[in-house]
């Protein structure tokens, strides 16, 4: 078979083959739902291989632990939801940043709705006690001003970086306090999430 390309490098080995890839899938995917069914804390790779249908040897072949397998599921959700966005962004016009805008918080708040374990750790850690200095949202700032320059025709640079980092933090405090206590996400709050965000950017790009 040809080689798969694997852009995650959270992993011991990445995948060669197309069966391979589709074997990590599945790991990927069984340690989502059991983090939606047992949370972080009951998850085992004994556990994952057992639901995936793979024996242990396969999950530990990519990954040293619990914390590198839900390591590399955040990092399929990035990639998930830059590929998502992107998709939105193609019809959306170039002059139209309030439209790109909201096609980022749709899109995360999709995911959050309805992706196997991403409530958890949505681009981050599952245990951010074990990693004070997780960078999940720079991560997540440097593919949104990525793909936000690339859509409106601006700059890659370090001012838009910063501010698209601004727009993340906030969005990502205001939208934990939204799901804090509605597993759907209390509508007013994301609704004043939006407008808080947008009011940030007009200065910036209107």
């Amino acid at each position: 078979m040809e080689p798969v390309p694997h852009a995650n490098t959270n992993l011991r080995r990445a995948p060669v083959q197309q069966r391979s890839a589709e074997r990590l899938a599945r790991i990927l995917d069984a340690c989502a739902e059991l983090l939606d069914e047992t949370g972080y804390e009951q998850l085992s790779t004994r556990a994952v291989a057992i639901r995936a249908g793979v024996p242990i040897g396969s999950v530990y072949r990519f990954f040293s632990n619990k914390r590198a397998l839900t390591d590399a599921l955040a990092r399929r959700n990035l990639d998930s939801y830059a590929e998502r966005i992107t998709e939105r962004l193609a019809v959306i016009p170039t002059t139209d940043w309030r439209g790109a805008i909201d096609a980022v918080l749709d899109e995360y708040l999709a995911m959050k709705r309805s992706v196997a374990g991403f409530a958890f750790i949505d681009f981050g850690a599952a245990a951010p006690e074990e990693d004070p200095a997780n960078d999940a949202n720079q991560r997540v700032a440097g593919r949104l001003a990525e793909l936000l320059s690339g859509h409106l025709g601006g700059t890659f640079d370090e001012d838009l970086s910063r501010t698209v980092l601004v727009c993340v933090e906030a969005a990502d405090a205001l939208l934990q306090l939204a799901f804090r206590t509605d597993p759907s996400g209390d509508q007013a709050i994301v609704a004043e999430t939006r407008v808080l965000i947008r009011a940030y950017l007009a200065s910036v790009l209107d």
